[in-house]
């Protein structure tokens, strides 16, 4: 059985015969300072021509030079609006509303004027009494737990004492 030979991916490096041949390379493709410093001068330039160009044609126009006489140049529209304050839509509208009704919502919450708020605060101030009811158990607790402690120490003594 023969094994098939496999061909490798090469690895983008490149081999040159001989010194003249890479100085020739080098010499075709600038290096990357080089590209910068071309890039620059070509943005320079497309900036200086862009001023004169009256207006960009996209895609194929561009390459094109079309006399149509039924070709409808647009026409910008965007003066007649300065100064007039335009409706918003539907969509915005609701926003606003939406918005508005939910801050006026946590402003009454917050003052406790809805009911919702009027429950959240009755089931809180019962809370706080629970709370302050198993506070006072427990600090009766301790005290007689302390109390407790005190006595069988006394009776200690006590019965340390008299022997």
């Amino acid at each position: 059985m023969r094994k098939e030979k496999v061909k490798r991916k090469q690895t983008g490096r490149r081999h040159f015969s001989s010194r003249e041949a890479l100085v020739a390379f080098q010499a075709r493709s600038p290096t990357s300072k080089q590209k910068d410093v071309v890039q620059d001068k070509e943005e320079e330039e497309s900036k200086e021509e862009v001023k004169g160009k009256p207006e960009k044609r996209k895609g194929i126009q561009a390459l094109i030079q079309v006399q149509n006489p039924n070709t409808v140049e647009h026409k910008n529209f965007g003066g007649r609006n300065i100064g007039k304050t335009t409706e918003p839509s539907r969509r915005e509208r609701k926003e606003t509303e939406k918005a508005e009704a939910r801050e006026r919502d946590l402003r009454l919450r917050e003052q406790g004027k809805t009911e919702q708020a009027k429950k959240d605060l009755e089931r809180l101030a019962m809370i706080r009494l629970e709370r302050a009811e198993a506070a006072r158990k427990r600090e009766a607790e301790n005290a007689a737990k302390v109390q407790k402690k005190m006595e069988m120490n006394a009776k200690k003594k006590g019965v340390l004492a008299s022997k």
